[in-house]
């Protein structure tokens, strides 16, 4: 008989004083939650649940099974867990506000932009150059569609495609991510001026990849995809997504630190439209805030996804910007610290107002009695 407990934050507020302080600040950023569900799962089945507030969670954690009572404070710690900023090359991006990951697809074949900027250096100089104008803070290089059906990519043409892209963003002086699942990819990007691995493996792909992770003492993405092998989307049969891709983060995030990886330097993504449905994708977005209590920055990459066609008519790939831009802001709204996106610009306006009515609401103390 196996327990897991799972702290889900569900009820949010524009600030603490909304409730006369009786809220905290979701991971370390502009998010507060005020509101809890503690839910307890046997063998994969909910078996109990409670609500509780900040002024009441200890008494909810002091009934727990021992099983799972260390667990539930360690998440209840996470999730007011203020991240440090990342240190990328000479750039420092901050987590405790909403950042922007601009991506830079060198491949024939990505579900988006396919070919686009493919053998095209002058293209993907303009690209980098706009996004980073733009505001992004990060740019992600990436030499291999990952989208269903593409074709594995042997590492030496990955190679070739994104080291010469990371030099030319190195040199306008951008953060740099590469998106890669392959440890010879990590080693020469990393050499070529990236100083962030993105793997939508969890790197469970290669394994050499924790070891170079380990070794360069770089941050790295860990996506949730529910294959290892060269289709990621196979397999995706939940019992719960929402808990069931907590529970297989947190293995992979174990892992990682097994492997000799520093735990501030662990960034997990739930790996949106990566063997799920589109019911599965909604459940998982929806349920956003639960990834703090794993204790580490998030990251969203919402845009452009099936998803948003499915709910838009069938709208194609280049018609997808209002439900990117509405995605983001959920993802926002959920405390999501970075978010991986197609339309930099659209995506930073929508940010920067966001992020106005947060400090709005902060410095609002209007209807509370002097």
């Amino acid at each position: 008989m196996t327990d897991r407990i799972y702290i889900r934050p569900i009820g949010f507020v524009l600030g603490p004083q909304s409730e006369h302080g009786n809220a905290i600040r979701l991971g370390g950023g502009m998010v507060y939650a005020s509101r809890f569900a503690v839910v307890l799962r046997r063998d994969g089945r909910i078996v109990e649940r409670w609500l509780a507030a900040p002024d009441t969670i200890g008494e909810v954690l002091g009934q727990l099974p021992d099983e799972v009572a260390t667990d539930a404070e360690q998440q209840w710690a996470n999730l007011t867990l203020a991240h440090p900023a990342l240190e990328l090359g000479e750039r420092t991006i901050r987590l405790d506000q909403p950042q922007v990951m601009g991506i830079l697809n060198v491949t024939p074949d990505s579900f988006s932009d396919g070919g686009e900027f493919m053998d095209k250096p002058d293209v993907q100089r303009e690209q980098a150059a706009r996004m980073l104008e733009a505001g992004a803070a990060i740019i992600d290089v990436g030499g291999e569609s990952t989208r269903p059906g593409a074709k594995a990519v042997w590492e030496g043409d990955e190679i070739e495609r994104v080291v010469p892209a990371i030099e030319m963003c190195a040199a306008m002086g951008a953060a740099i991510s590469v998106d890669t699942r392959k440890a010879a990819v990590m080693e020469a990007a990393l050499g070529a001026g990236a100083s962030l691995v993105n793997d939508v493996s969890g790197l469970t792909y290669d394994p050499r990849s924790a070891e170079v992770v380990a070794k360069a003492g770089c941050p790295v993405i860990l996506m949730h995809a529910p294959a290892s092998g060269e289709d990621l989307h196979e397999g995706g049969d939940y019992t719960n997504v929402v808990f069931d891709v907590f529970d297989e983060l947190r293995s992979r995030r174990d892992a990682a630190l097994e492997a000799g990886i520093e735990a501030g330097h662990i960034l997990l993504d739930p790996g949106i439209g990566f063997g799920k449905s589109l019911a599965d994708n909604l459940l998982l977005i929806n349920a956003l805030p639960l990834f703090h209590a794993l204790g580490h920055p998030l990251l969203l990459g919402a845009s452009r996804k099936r998803m948003i066609g499915a709910l838009s008519n069938e709208a194609g790939t280049d018609q997808r910007l209002g439900g990117s831009v509405a995605l983001a802001l959920k993802g926002m709204d959920a405390g999501a610290q970075l978010h991986r996106v197609h339309d930099v610009p659209e995506t930073v306006q929508a940010r920067n107002v966001w992020r106005g009515l947060r400090d709005a609401a902060l410095t609002d103390f209007g209807d509370l009695p002097n």
